[in-house]
């Protein structure tokens, strides 16, 4: 019992000292907000919105969210069977390697994959939604691959009593049971390409997020709530959708 609060008392001590040094390297200081004035100021210039840009952000909006839908999605395929042999319950010998390739695959940020593919597909939309795919698809298999290894075993002993092979078996008595959070996954994956793809329109990925990138290196800040704006309606719309298809689901 001594032990058990020593324990405590050093992890307390270590994340302490890890806040203290991370406040140093960050230069985090609460004082700066004095300036908070310069916000103000700036956030100022947003006003009045120029809404003659509207129909133009909208054009491009339907590119972003594109972009954003099709490198989810695909990315959920290409992660459904890629899950199964990254899951110890389901993959056998291969599950060392695919877990080390999806480790080195996530740890290369999707704006480097954009620039990658931007070399060989051209400046784009395009490079953009592969960089997506490529990045969704290694983060949805690994979690996926984490609700597999969770899901009960009861179904999956009863697939096998019954004599069914292991890819079968794992479809009827694995899927159905992790489904809606798999869908879970997906929806926030939906989200989280919403604001890679901007991010990749500052390398030429297209869309919104060019435009906000080009309005906001040009001062158009009048421009830039516009887009804001935007941006913020469809990662709400989103939202709202992916709870709806779970009630639905569920």
């Amino acid at each position: 019992m001594a032990w058990f609060k020593w324990k405590h008392l050093i992890i307390f001590i270590v994340v302490i000292g890890f806040m203290i040094w991370s406040a140093r390297v960050t230069e985090f200081d609460i004082r700066k907000f004095s300036q908070f004035n310069n916000m103000v100021d700036f956030l100022s210039n947003w006003f009045p919105l120029n809404t003659s840009i509207i129909p133009k952000m909208l054009e491009a909006s339907l590119v972003t969210l594109g972009m954003a839908f099709l490198g989810s999605f695909v990315g959920l395929l290409v992660a459904l069977p890629i899950s199964l042999l990254a899951a110890k319950n389901t993959a056998g010998r291969f599950y060392g390697i695919i877990r080390i390739m999806l480790s080195f695959i996530r740890s290369i940020p999707e704006i480097v994959l954009g620039l990658m593919f931007l070399t060989v597909v051209g400046p784009g939309p395009f490079a953009a939604t592969i960089a997506i795919i490529v990045h969704n698809g290694s983060v949805l298999s690994k979690l996926i691959a984490e609700l597999i290894e969770a899901a009960d075993k009861g179904p999956q002993e009863a697939m096998k009593a019954v004599g069914a092979r292991s890819l079968p078996g794992a479809l009827f008595s694995i899927f159905p049971q992790i489904w809606p959070n798999v869908l879970s996954h997906y929806f926030y994956r939906f989200e989280v390409a919403i604001r890679t793809s901007l991010i990749l329109g500052l390398v030429g990925g297209g869309g919104i997020g060019q435009q906000l990138f080009v309005h906001f290196k040009t001062f158009q800040y009048s421009t830039v709530a516009v887009d804001v704006i935007i941006i913020m309606m469809i990662v709400i719309a989103v939202d709202f959708l992916g709870s709806r298809v779970r009630q639905y689901v569920m």
